[in-house]
């Protein structure tokens, strides 16, 4: 999306055809093989998931202080409960808020 909100069609690979070279976009079936392909280390199926970069990417954000509507906004998500599912703190990051409230205090 650039500037003014609008999407804008990005080159993402290349393919041959009639008069050259054509760029076309990768559906995100062809992005989850490449992925899968060129990470896999124990066969087909076994490389990193496209998906995890979705709930890594919301946690990261969450973390760093994003509201819950604007991590609604990023994922297009219309309901709470489902970004809860993809926002997965670590147990530091909820120490760190739990000091919040009784800094010093280390029994909580």
């Amino acid at each position: 999306m650039n500037s003014s909100g609008r999407y804008v069609k990005r080159p993402c690979c290349l393919r041959q055809g009639g008069s050259g070279v054509h760029f076309a976009r990768l559906s995100y079936g062809q992005a989850r093989a490449l992925l899968d392909e060129h990470t896999a280390m124990r066969g087909p199926g076994t490389g990193w998931d496209l998906h995890e970069y979705r709930h890594s990417s919301l946690t990261h954000l969450g973390e760093a202080g994003a509201s819950l509507l604007l991590l609604m906004a990023k994922s297009r998500h219309k309901k709470p409960e489902t970004v809860r599912r993809y926002f997965k703190p670590p147990p530091e990051a909820i120490a760190k808020l739990t000091s919040l409230l009784a800094p010093g205090d280390s029994r909580r």
